[in-house]
């Protein structure tokens, strides 16, 4: 089992509902980030090309719930380790704030809480996908872009939250968190070419992003 999540970029409008509900949920402090949302471009379509034959898309990025992840292999007290939903967690209880999973992490999305003096990053909501919910960026992303679930079984089986168009008269908050859609039945067809990961230095990153008809950067 592998909890991750699959971003449709083709989809991302850029609009930072994620980074923000990730603050809130999580209390996350001032001027740091479990997710951050990146604007890859106006780059040229082709070689030579100038305004408008430009295109861009959003890149959302935080912890990757790798699955040999580098900053497990490093952690001196085993604070950080593997939980059995395949998501990498941080047992503060062992932290001693070294930081050594900070210079390890290929992604740089682990940072210190100075005040606690331990280190933090993405967690994946387990508070609440342990009771069955979505992660809290997947229930606010506007666009249904982002999809979560077991990815080892198969990216179009990933869920977000159902369509207000589909909760018949009660549109509340608790409905649309109750309602899923699948990634395979919502999104619009890709290609296993056009899923992409974040760079694998030996480190096999879970999330995964799908992009079409535009260039992929992530490796930049």
């Amino acid at each position: 089992m592998r909890n991750a999540i699959v971003t449709d970029l083709n989809r991302c409008v850029g609009c930072l509902s994620c980074s923000v509900a990730c603050k809130a949920a999580n209390g996350v402090p001032v001027g740091s980030f479990w997710n951050k949302v990146l604007r890859i471009g106006p780059n040229p379509k082709a070689e030579g090309s100038v305004f408008p034959d430009v295109e861009m898309y959003f890149l959302p990025t935080g912890c990757q719930h790798c699955s040999a992840p580098e900053c497990v292999k490093v952690c001196p007290t085993q604070a950080s380790y593997k939980a059995a939903d395949g998501t990498v967690q941080i047992d503060k209880s062992k932290c001693i704030g070294c930081q050594f999973c900070v210079m390890a992490c290929p992604y740089g999305v682990r940072y210190l809480n100075e005040e606690e003096r331990v280190v933090e990053k993405c967690t994946l909501c387990e508070q609440k996908t342990a009771q069955g919910e979505l992660p809290q960026c997947v229930e606010q992303c506007c666009a249904r872009a982002r999809f979560f679930g077991d990815i080892d079984q198969g990216v179009e089986n990933l869920e977000a939250p159902g369509e207000p168009a589909s909760f018949g008269d009660d549109s509340s908050y608790e409905t649309m968190k109750r309602t899923r859609v699948k990634l395979g039945e919502y999104a619009l067809p890709f290609t296993d070419d056009q899923v992409h990961r974040l760079p694998d230095v030996g480190n096999k990153p879970s999330f995964a992003y799908i992009l079409r008809d535009r260039q992929w950067r992530g490796e930049e």
